[in-house]
């Protein structure tokens, strides 16, 4: 019985060890898109070149955020591993949901700062517009993540493989039925964290000009 739990807890450390890694990385890059939205779209100024190159640069590093929920496939490989109910249920699968749902909600407020900006220039109508865009372009880039192994700085390292490999690989049957899938899954989840989001927020607000704000961003 002793060597059992042993055993137990030295795999379970081993298997925190081995996903603390990703995971923090992971998480770093989807922190990196919500740090820029705050910077292009909530503070005051022009758009000069700086500015337009942190907003390639967003939507560049953007995919990191969704692209969270794909390593769930990381989890099935932790159940095979432990194989033990309670280990799974209170640690396992805690951790992966606030990784996942960390990694998500940072691409939700993201697109939330990214709606502000759009109703501040006056450009109100085009929020639904620019998220539907956005997420098609998402589902392409976790597409190019998980299985053509491509990150966001190729496409400073390596542009050429990007227009001619990426290109390719996604005009496949497979590939756009696989892009199809991951786009309504963006949209759907997406609609119903920015609702959630939003409640949160406009809970805490209390003045009428920010309600009806958030109203027209949301």
């Amino acid at each position: 019985m002793k060597a059992e739990v042993i055993e137990l807890i030295t795999t379970v450390f081993q298997v925190l060890q081995i996903n603390m890694r990703w995971m923090t990385w992971n998480l770093f890059l989807a922190f990196i898109p919500l740090a820029l939205s705050v910077w292009l779209f909530r503070r005051q100024g022009g758009r000069s070149w700086v500015w337009w190159l942190g907003f390639l640069s967003f939507y560049a590093f953007l995919p990191n955020a969704p692209y969270l929920l794909t390593d769930v496939i990381h989890f099935i490989d932790d159940i095979r591993r432990v194989q033990s109910v309670w280990v799974i249920t209170l640690v396992l699968i805690p951790i992966y949901l606030v990784v996942i749902l960390g990694g998500f909600e940072a691409y939700v407020i993201s697109l939330i700062n990214l709606g502000y900006y759009l109703h501040r220039i006056g450009k109100s109508q085009w929020i639904f517009a620019v998220e539907l865009i956005t997420h098609a372009l998402c589902a392409i880039g976790i597409y190019w993540g998980r299985f053509l192994r491509f990150n966001s700085w190729d496409f400073i390292t390596q542009p050429d493989a990007i227009l001619t490999k990426g290109v390719e690989e996604i005009l496949g049957k497979q590939p756009l039925v696989i892009i199809a899938i991951t786009f309504v899954i963006l949209w759907g989840l997406h609609w119903f964290m920015k609702r959630i989001t939003l409640g949160f927020v406009k809970n805490g607000v209390n003045s009428p000009t920010n309600d009806h704000h958030l109203h027209n961003i949301g």
